[in-house]
């Protein structure tokens, strides 16, 4: 006889079934528990923290890097799962619309996703987004900034906005709420430029 309590796996399916349940399952959730331990140790960035450095190539060649605008200008960073989803088309035509008042307010505008770079110039010609669009194709720049998927399957939608100095002074992460990331960073820009 069972020394399993009623209602357990093994009474109720019987020993053999509970056997094969346990082969099957064991590898599961080691795999599960693997990418749960992953997830643990990928830090999200926080408001405070300062923002990891990255660079990225322009068509033309010419690299550039976030520290670039150190001191000299409040970079915004969105992080979007693909162009031309319609979700990331409404936001990334969102922060082209308010793209004046960025620039005004001292802003630079960064996207970001892990597209590829010929998707982006598609992507930045067909909706004329006047922006830097990076490619992140393995994912680096969004580990290092520990943006999290979203039911850990689809890519987050999370922006940052950084200071002069490089500390973040945002993060703003809604999947499905476009038109707030811009009003957000617009928000916390405007309150940067206030006299202390």
């Amino acid at each position: 006889p069972s020394r399993e309590s009623p209602g357990t796996p093994a009474v109720q399916f019987g020993l053999a079934a509970w056997l094969e349940y346990r082969r099957l399952a064991t590898p599961f959730v080691r795999r599960l528990s693997i990418l749960q331990r992953r997830s643990l140790k990928m830090r999200q960035i926080q408001v405070g923290d300062q923002a990891p450095d990255f660079e990225w190539a322009l068509p033309t060649g010419e690299r550039i890097q976030v520290s670039d605008f150190l001191h000299k200008k409040v970079v915004v960073l969105f992080f979007y799962p693909r162009d031309e989803s319609p979700v990331c088309t409404l936001e990334a035509c969102a922060f082209r619309d308010a793209y004046d008042q960025f620039v005004e307010a001292g802003a630079v505008v960064i996207g970001i996703s892990g597209d590829s770079a010929e998707s982006h110039t598609e992507f930045a010609t067909r909706h004329a987004l006047p922006f830097y669009l990076v490619s992140d194709r393995d994912n680096l720049i969004r580990k290092a900034f520990g943006v999290p998927r979203t039911l850990g399957l689809l890519p987050g939608r999370v922006t940052y906005v950084i200071d002069t100095n490089g500390a973040v002074r945002l993060v703003f992460s809604a999947q499905l709420a476009a038109d707030r990331h811009v009003t957000e960073a617009l928000r916390v820009i405007r309150e940067l430029a206030r006299p202390a």
